[in-house]
C-alpha cells in the first residue's frame, strides 16, 4: 500500500514536471520564436517554358541560394542523407534522446566531444541562426530551436529548409547550386557517387570543397558510401563502384542565358522569385553560342540581335538582345532586339505579296530592272548596276531594287503599311512623313522582333500571329483578315525558299530574305520554314556605319548557323494552295507577261480610257453562294471601263479565257476569302477582296 502511494506520488510529481516543462517551453516560443522568415531570401530565378533554369541571381549578400523542394532532388540522395545524417529523423520531434545518449557517453569516456548528435531539425536550426563557437550554450540553444521548428513545420518543410541553405563552400548554398556548380546539372538524377558527395560537403564545406581540396572531398564521399552500404541505401557493388569515380576538380559556372529577357523579368515583377518564360534553354544555348562565336568575325563596336518564334503558338522560344550583354564596347547591355533601325530590302516580300494577291504579276512576268525616276525618287541597285529585263521571281532573289519600287509604286505604299497593321507591325515613318516609296528600300524604322512578327505570317500561310514578350504577354492569334492571301505567301516562299544559300553554308529547306540598311548600318537576315521564324540583326548600336557590313555577306551566314545550332528540326514549307501554281512565261495571259509602269506607277497604255473598275461584287462583300451546303452557286462579276479584252484572275490564277463582255461567271472552290482581279488589254488593273460563304 505505501509502496503505492510512493508511486502514486511519483508519477503526479513527473505529470507536474512535464507540464511545467511544457508550459515553459510554451512560453519561451511565443516570447521567443525562431526566426523563420530568414529561410525565405533566396536566389531569384529565371525559368524557361519548361521549368528549366535560365539565369539566376544571387542573394543581396551574394550567395548562389535557389530554392529547392525534396521532389527537385534525387530520390536516392534524400535516403542517402537521412542514412548517413539523422536516422531517425522521421520518428522523433526534432530531438534524437538516443543520439544526445551516446553523445553525452563518449563525451564522458574520451573527456572530448566525438559526435555532437545534431539532428536534421538542429542543423537547420544553425543554419537560421549560424554560431562561431560550438559552446553548450550554443548547441542547447540548438535544442530549442529544433524543438520549436518541429512544432512549426513539417517533416518535408525542414528537409527543404535543408536542401536550400546547406553549405556548399564558397558562396554556394543548397544542393541545387552545389550540383550545378560541380556537376553541371540538377539534382533531379545522380549517381551515386555524386549524391555521396553532395551528402558529405556540408560537414566541412570549405575543407571539403572538391574544387581545392580534392582529397579530403574523397576521404569524405567514402565514409558516406560505405555508411549508405551498410544501412541498405546503395545496391550491392555500388559503393564499391561509386569510389572509384573522378572528383570534380573544378567549378563551374551556373546557368547564365537570356541576360536581356531576365533583367527585363526582375525589372517588371522585383518581388516575384521565379519567373517563367517562353524560351526553351536547349535553343536559347543553341543561338548564343552562335552570337559569342559570330562576335570574334565581328568588328569592333559591332553588335548582333536574334529572335525565333514558334508560329504555331507566337511564343518567342530564344531571344539574344546583343553580342554580349558584358560587353561595354559594343554596348551589350542595349537590347537591340527592341530597337527601331532601318530593316532595308526586308519588307520586298510583301511588296511582291501585293502584287501577287492583285494579280498584276506572276513570278515569270517580265520587269524592267533599269534606271527610273519616280516624281524626283530615282532608286538604285545595291551594286549600283541594272539587270535589264528580269522575271519577277528573279528580281526578287536578287533583291534587285528598281523593280521593287516599281511593283510598290503600283500596289500603294499606304495599302503596304495598312497591311502590316494587320499583322500588330507598325513600322515608324520619319516624323510628318506620309508612306511613300522609300519604304520599300528600308525608309521607315522596325524592330527586329516586330519584323520576325511580320514574317511570322509569311510563315503561317498568311495569317497574323501576335507574337508574346518571352514573359507575361501571351502569344495569341489575330483575328481578322489576313496579312495575305495563302496564294500570294506560297509565290513568296516559293521564290525565297530556292534563293542560294551564303557561302559556306549548306542549304537547309527554309525560304529567306536579306537586307542592307542605307549607309552600311544595318545587315538584316529572316529566314522560315514551316514552323519556326528567325529573324538577325547585326550593326552598331549607336548608328555608326560598318563598311562592308551587307545582309547576304554578314547577317546570312548567323541566320543559317543559328537555325542549324537551335537545335529544331526543319519543318518543311506548306504546299501550295488551291489556285497557287507557278507558270511558265509562255502560259501566262498576254497582261501578265510583261509587266511595265511609267514614271508615276499607272500602268502605261496609250489610252483615253478610263482604268477598269469592278462594280460587282463589291470591296468587302459577303457572298452566299452555298458553299455549306455543297453545292456552291456561280458568282456574277461586272466591271466598268478599262479597254477589252479582260483576263480575270481569282486568287492569281487566270480564269479559263479572256472576254470581251463586262459581265462573267466565276465558281469557287470553296467558303473563305477570295481576291478577284480584272486587267484590261492595256495592262491596268483593279481588284476586290470578298468573303464566300
Amino acid at each position: 500500500m505505501k509502496r503505492r502511494w510512493k508511486l502514486s506520488i511519483g508519477i503526479s510529481a513527473g505529470l507536474t514536471l512535464l507540464a511545467g516543462v511544457v508550459a515553459g517551453l510554451d512560453a519561451a516560443d511565443r516570447a521567443f520564436p525562431p526566426p523563420l522568415e530568414k529561410v525565405q531570401v533566396v536566389s531569384t530565378e529565371v525559368l524557361d517554358a519548361d521549368g528549366a533554369l535560365l539565369r539566376a541571381f544571387a542573394t543581396p549578400e551574394g550567395r548562389w541560394r535557389l530554392k529547392t523542394a525534396a521532389q527537385d532532388v534525387d530520390p536516392r540522395f534524400l535516403k542517402m542523407l537521412v542514412a548517413y545524417e539523422d536516422q531517425r529523423f522521421y520518428s522523433h520531434a526534432g530531438v534524437d534522446p538516443l543520439a544526445l545518449g551516446r553523445a553525452a557517453l563518449q563525451f564522458i569516456t574520451n573527456g572530448r566531444i566525438v559526435s555532437g548528435a545534431s539532428t536534421l531539425s538542429m542543423q537547420v536550426a544553425r543554419l537560421i541562426e549560424p554560431r562561431e563557437n560550438r559552446s553548450f550554450s550554443a548547441k542547447f540553444l540548438q535544442l530549442v530551436r529544433a524543438l520549436q521548428i518541429e512544432r512549426r513545420l513539417s517533416k518535408q518543410e525542414i528537409l527543404e529548409i535543408y536542401l536550400t541553405h546547406a553549405p556548399y563552400g564558397g558562396n554556394l548554398e543548397g544542393v541545387r547550386a552545389a550540383s550545378l556548380a560541380y556537376f553541371g546539372k540538377e539534382p533531379r538524377r545522380l549517381t551515386v557517387a555524386e549524391a555521396a558527395l553532395l551528402v558529405a560537403l556540408p560537414q566541412s564545406p570549405e575543407g571539403r570543397r572538391p574544387d581545392r581540396h580534392a582529397r579530403n572531398a574523397k576521404e569524405a564521399r567514402e565514409r558516406v558510401l560505405v555508411r549508405a552500404a551498410v544501412a541498405d541505401v546503395t545496391g550491392a557493388g555500388e559503393a564499391e563502384r561509386a569510389v572509384s569515380e573522378a572528383i570534380p576538380m573544378r567549378r563551374l559556372q551556373l546557368p547564365a542565358y537570356a541576360a536581356h529577357l531576365s533583367e527585363a523579368a526582375i525589372r517588371k515583377r522585383p518581388s516575384i522569385k521565379q519567373h517563367k518564360t517562353t524560351l526553351k534553354r536547349n535553343i536559347q544555348q543553341g543561338l548564343e553560342q552562335v552570337a559569342r562565336e559570330a562576335t570574334s568575325r565581328l568588328s569592333p563596336k559591332v553588335s548582333l540581335a536574334m529572335v525565333m518564334a514558334d508560329v504555331t503558338t507566337g511564343a518567342i522560344v530564344g531571344e539574344v538582345g546583343s553580342a554580349d550583354y558584358f560587353d561595354a564596347t559594343r554596348s551589350g547591355w542595349i537590347d537591340m532586339t527592341r530597337v527601331l533601325r532601318s530593316p532595308g530590302s526586308t519588307l520586298k516580300p510583301f511588296i511582291y505579296g501585293l502584287a501577287f494577291e492583285q494579280g498584276i504579276v506572276s513570278q515569270e512576268t517580265i520587269i524592267e530592272d533599269r534606271p527610273a525616276d519616280f516624281f524626283g525618287y530615282r532608286p538604285k541597285n545595291f551594286d549600283m548596276s541594272y539587270q535589264g529585263d528580269v522575271s519577277v521571281r528573279q528580281a526578287l532573289q536578287l533583291s534587285l531594287n528598281v523593280p521593287a519600287v516599281r511593283l510598290l509604286d503600283a500596289v500603294g505604299p499606304s495599302r503596304l503599311m495598312i497591311r502590316f497593321r494587320r499583322a500588330d507591325v507598325r513600322p515608324v515613318l520619319p516624323p510628318n512623313e506620309a508612306p511613300g516609296l522609300a519604304i520599300g528600300l528600308g525608309g521607315v524604322g522596325i524592330t527586329l522582333k516586330d519584323l520576325v512578327q511580320a514574317y511570322a505570317a509569311l510563315a503561317n500561310r498568311g495569317q497574323p500571329v501576335l507574337l508574346g514578350n518571352g514573359l507575361d504577354r501571351q502569344p495569341m492569334p489575330i483575328d481578322g483578315e489576313p496579312l495575305l492571301e495563302p496564294q500570294a505567301v506560297w509565290q513568296v516562299a516559293d521564290i525565297l525558299s530556292d534563293v542560294l544559300p551564303p557561302q559556306g553554308s549548306r542549304k537547309l529547306g527554309i525560304a529567306y530574305k536579306t537586307g542592307t540598311s542605307y549607309g552600311y548600318r544595318d545587315a538584316w537576315s529572316v529566314g522560315y520554314d514551316g514552323r519556326y521564324v528567325l529573324g538577325v540583326w547585326v550593326g552598331r548600336p549607336d548608328n555608326g556605319a560598318v563598311p562592308g557590313i551587307a545582309g547576304y555577306q554578314t547577317a546570312a551566314p548567323i541566320l543559317f548557323e543559328a537555325f542549324t545550332k537551335s537545335g529544331v528540326p526543319i519543318t518543311p514549307l506548306p504546299p501550295a494552295p488551291a489556285g497557287a501554281m507557278r507558270l511558265a512565261q509562255a502560259d501566262l495571259p498576254i497582261s501578265q507577261r510583261r509587266f511595265a509602269t511609267t514614271a508615276a506607277g499607272l500602268f502605261s497604255a496609250s489610252t483615253r480610257e478610263p482604268a477598269p473598275q469592278i462594280v460587282y461584287p463589291p470591296e468587302g462583300a459577303r457572298v452566299d453562294l452555298g458553299a455549306r451546303s455543297g453545292e456552291i452557286s456561280p458568282l456574277v462579276l461586272k466591271l466598268q471601263g478599262g479597254r477589252a479584252p479582260f483576263r480575270w484572275l481569282a486568287n492569281g490564277r487566270p480564269l479559263d479565257e479572256l472576254s470581251r463582255r463586262r459581265v462573267n461567271e466565276w465558281t469557287p472552290d470553296g467558303a473563305g476569302y477570295s481576291t478577284l482581279t480584272v486587267i484590261d488589254a492595256a495592262g491596268r488593273a483593279a481588284s476586290v477582296k470578298i468573303f464566300v460563304e
